[in-house]
């Protein structure tokens, strides 16, 4: 299981498929939820919203389920 390199947490796909598309898709460490929001100075809430519209654009990075 990936964690976070920051905070060391377990990452769920929808972290690392955001860390890819909004940071860097070659990274092989990722950031999760909260410390990918420290990082780019938002809420947390604004990043799981973005989630969302990628996975309604059909967005590979975030499959449904």
């Amino acid at each position: 299981m990936l964690r976070c390199r920051e905070c060391d947490k377990p990452l769920s796909g929808d972290e690392i498929g955001l860390h890819k598309k909004l940071w860097d898709r070659r990274d092989t460490t990722y950031l999760c939820l909260n410390c990918l929001a420290d990082r780019l100075r938002c809420d947390p809430a604004l990043l799981q919203e973005k989630i969302r519209q990628f996975r309604e654009e059909g967005c590979v990075l975030f499959p449904t389920v």
